[in-house]
């Protein structure tokens, strides 16, 4: 099946907030030249705070200082304190932090601790304290390397780590100090990947992200109150909502409902943030992916100098870019023709694109068609290296030069990656985690295309591109482009055309139909000659000569996701890989889509966790990767997929049309008995539901027959 695409700029939006709500960002300043590392500190909001006093609470207890997380739990949340039960752990592994240090002094504190803290809490802590207490005395007497005596698992270290994560777990629900939303939806999209791999009893092709990247022990869950125990029931649908989205048990989903006071989505919060993400490698992907998408500087500012023009700066209506050609000839494998651009329409769509603001058109409100859009990169040649020639070096160069014109007013807008400089023991994390970026990747290997050999070079190129398409300027593209490499659009023939799609919507829109005309007869329609599945885009894209000038816009271009596509097909051109980030986001949203196919139903925390807004993309010109089999091997976008054979309509609960009838027969109470008695998942139940008419009954007493 294709791979589930992706709305880039709402993953954007949550990498921003993300990078933002953790101060791996400064965002208080321009990322120019003038900025340092000594500029003023950012501002900390209160959620930020909360999480770094959690943080430097639980790495006291994993280390053994009981007292310094004492006091800040004191100073910060004296509530905690409060709970016996939370105050009697918390004193107990102080008895033995100060019993392993082995010296006369240490033991006269702890039988001080055992006297004024440790037995007067154990006396009302809970039920089993006062036993507890009696039993930890035992450490007076066994050595602390004896593994066989009846108090090792009190001498263990795990203690801390265990109480360290308990003390996280309450500390974060009752500050509200959840993670982001994006560290949350990836714990909860990597947990279904897994989940769905191991079902279907398929390799994941992410395997090595995945595992590294969200760790399989999770903290202790929060434990309610006594007062909480005679809370009303729960609805069975949120029992099993919770227990199926988390990996709980019924009882553990009961508890953890319990702890958040029956609000269902408060406790999925909480069950998320008790999977643990290794944070240094998380960082790095993030950082990689903030780099390709141009939201912060590459670390290699270059200087700004004046004169240069920006896109910052538009052009008066008539102007041209310093260096750009008039006019550009085409032509395609197995045609003699050449389509010439001529100087009068590269003149208005240069005016229309570069123009001043009262002379410019809304590229964001140009209608497109009703297909999806797909990465248009030919399979064929993708990483043909480009031509070596003198001239074309020359290109080379004047299109570098080009682009940082472009693009300095662009960096001038990027933040700077100051990485967790607050929290000194994940800034020593990250020296020891490394994620195997590709050398590609990070630009250290050289590639023979002409004299572009800096990895701020490449990125600087690449992102130029993208933002021109962006602000759909697509004869700027198609001429910066082609000078790179003469033979780009031969390979990838899709992206020219998407590329004159625009440039025709805005010359429409104009109303200079003229040279909209000769856009369509002197590229549009050559393209589609050579392939017919461009035939229908192509009647659907002349039809905007139909409206009124003042409606040609539409709805919208999907501007960025072509500006994806182009920033893709160039960096693999040039040997920039894409992040990892985003195969990562690519496969695990596509086996969210199949997971919820299996459960009939809809993801009730996909709102919460901004799912649904990473799936929602516009809708594009062109389907590129329906219009031939080259392409549709090439529109994974670099990374293998989870592909299961599935041609089924998917209706709008998520079930596919197949489903349809098993779910008829089953009745969702019936669904829910079953998943309750059996503790099945919901597919097995509605699976056996199916085999028995939708008989609860019939299927509990054929599986205890």
């Amino acid at each position: 099946m294709d791979s589930t695409p992706v709305n880039w700029e709402a993953l954007d939006r949550l990498i921003l907030d993300f990078a933002k709500s953790e101060n791996l960002i400064d965002d208080s300043a321009s990322t120019s030249i003038i900025s340092s590392p000594s500029s003023s500190p950012p501002s900390f909001s209160s959620s930020y705070q909360s999480r770094f006093i959690i943080r430097q609470i639980r790495r006291f207890l994993e280390s053994g200082d009981i007292d310094s997380s004492l006091h800040l739990l004191r100073s910060h949340a004296p509530f905690i304190l409060d709970d016996h039960r939370l105050l009697f752990r918390l004193q107990k592994q102080k008895f033995m932090e100060l019993l392993r240090r082995g010296t006369d002094e240490a033991r006269d504190s702890a039988i001080e601790c055992t006297r004024t803290a440790l037995a007067p809490c154990a006396l009302d802590a809970y039920p089993e304290a006062y036993e507890e207490f009696k039993h930890v005395l035992l450490a007076f007497i066994y050595d602390k390397d004896d593994q066989n005596s009846p108090v090792a698992n009190e001498w263990s270290e795990r203690r801390r780590f265990e109480i360290a994560g308990l003390m996280s777990s309450v500390l974060r629900a009752h500050l509200q100090a959840y993670d982001p939303v994006f560290s949350m939806t990836l714990r909860y999209l990597i947990s279904i990947h897994k989940g769905f791999c191991i079902r279907q009893g398929i390799s994941s092709p992410i395997s090595d992200l995945t595992e590294r990247l969200l760790l399989e022990e999770r903290d202790p869950p929060a434990v309610p109150q006594e007062s909480f125990y005679e809370a009303p029931p729960f609805d069975e649908v949120d029992i099993q909502a919770l227990a199926h989205a988390v990996e709980l048990t019924r009882q553990g989903a009961i508890d953890s409902l319990r702890f958040a006071k029956g609000d269902l989505f408060q406790a999925f919060q909480n069950e998320l943030c008790r999977m643990k993400v290794d944070v240094s490698m998380l960082d790095e992907l993030v950082h990689e992916y903030c780099v390709y998408r141009g939201i912060v500087d590459s670390g290699l500012a270059l200087p700004s100098v004046p004169g240069l023009k920006t896109l910052a700066e538009p052009l008066k209506v008539g102007q041209s870019e310093p260096g750009y050609c008039s006019s550009r000839n085409y032509s395609f494998e197995g045609d003699n023709t050449n389509s010439k651009h001529s100087d009068g329409e590269t003149s208005v769509s240069n005016a229309h694109m570069n123009g001043s603001p009262e002379d410019s058109v809304d590229v964001n409100s140009i209608q497109g068609t009703d297909v999806e859009l797909r990465y248009a990169c030919e399979s064929t040649n993708c990483y043909e290296d480009c031509s070596t020639s003198g001239s074309h070096q020359a290109g080379i160069s004047k299109v570098l030069q080009r682009n940082r014109n472009y693009t300095t007013g662009e960096r001038s807008k990027r933040k700077r990656w100051r990485g967790r400089q607050d929290d000194e023991d994940y800034k020593q994390d990250v020296n020891a985690t490394s994620t195997n970026l590709s050398r590609e990747q990070q630009g250290l290997e050289k590639h023979p295309s002409a004299d572009i050999k800096s990895r701020d070079d490449k990125y600087e190129i690449v992102l130029g591109m993208k933002e021109l398409a962006g602000r759909g300027m697509a004869a700027e593209v198609v001429e910066e482009v082609t000078a790179l490499d003469p033979n780009f659009f031969l390979q990838n023939h899709i992206l020219l055309f998407q590329l004159k799609q625009v440039e025709f919507l805005k010359l429409v829109s104009s109303g200079d139909h003229s040279s909209a005309l000769r856009v369509a007869s002197s590229h549009l329609g050559p393209i589609a000659s050579r392939d017919p599945s461009l035939l229908k885009p192509l009647k659907e894209t002349l039809l905007a000569l139909l409206w009124p000038n003042e409606d040609a816009l539409g709805k919208g271009l999907p501007l960025h996701a072509l500006s994806t596509s182009l920033q893709f097909a160039i960096g693999r051109k040039l040997g920039v890989e894409e992040p990892q980030l985003m195969k990562l986001m690519r496969a695990t949203l596509q086996t969210h889509n199949e997971w919820f196919k299996l459960q009939m139903c809809k993801d009730r925390f996909e709102s919460l966790l901004r799912i649904d807004s990473l799936k929602d993309v516009n809708t594009p010109l062109i389907s590129a990767c329906s219009m031939s089999k080259s392409n549709a091997d090439s529109c994974t976008h670099g990374s293998s997929q989870v592909t299961i054979s599935s041609s089924t309509r998917v209706s709008e609960d998520g079930s596919s049309a197949t489903q349809e009838s098993s779910r008829d027969v089953c009745d969702e109470n019936a669904i829910l008995k079953v998943m309750e008695f059996l503790a099945l998942p919901r597919a097995d139940a509605i699976h056996l539901l199916a085999q028995y008419n939708g008989n609860a009954e019939t299927v509990i007493q054929q599986i205890f027959a």
